[in-house]
């Protein structure tokens, strides 16, 4: 199947997404991957894939409404994938509400994994494909200091402060 993609200006940078064709998605596109300029392991444009601006219009309107901080949660359909443990993990992303903070501890204990697997949750989360509608930037150490982001720490602190989350 054909990988739909497109660039959307944002407050962190030009953002990639990366989708494919859906019946059941508002707006008719699954998300795969929502990247930030210099992600570590973000999607790279591959020739095979078709340019479609169309077809990211709800996925922009949502992100636009977000940025401008008009919406704090997103409704996109997402294309499935990773592990068991890893969509564990980030449906417990998606449950830290908007402007509120957690930590990998929180989360470990959240998907039934004792204190040796926040490590694994670490790891998880830094392979969540869909930052910011996924809100992996939520989650902090257990000293309230931010920890690892593949967007980079200034953009987890960005979308930390337009949510108004504590001071850190």
């Amino acid at each position: 199947m054909t990988r739909l993609y497109d660039t959307v200006a944002s407050p962190l940078g030009e953002l990639l997404l990366v989708g494919r064709a859906s019946a059941t998605a508002k707006g008719g596109t699954a998300l795969a991957s929502l990247s930030l300029p210099g992600q570590k392991g973000g999607a790279v444009i591959e020739d095979s894939w078709r340019r479609d601006p169309e077809a990211f219009q709800e996925i922009n309107r949502q992100l636009s409404s977000y940025f401008a901080g008009r919406l704090t949660r997103f409704d996109i359909e997402y294309v499935d994938a990773g592990t068991d443990f890893q969509r564990r993990v980030w449906q417990a992303l998606e449950n830290i509400p908007y402007g509120a903070t957690t930590t990998y501890k929180e989360i470990a204990d959240r998907v039934g994994t004792s204190a040796v697997g926040v490590r694994a949750v670490g790891t998880a989360i830094g392979r969540n494909p869909l930052l910011v509608v996924r809100p992996c930037h939520r989650v902090i150490g257990a000293d309230g200091a931010l920890r690892g982001y593949a967007g980079g720490l200034e953009s987890k602190a960005r979308l930390l402060g337009l949510e108004g989350a504590p001071a850190l």
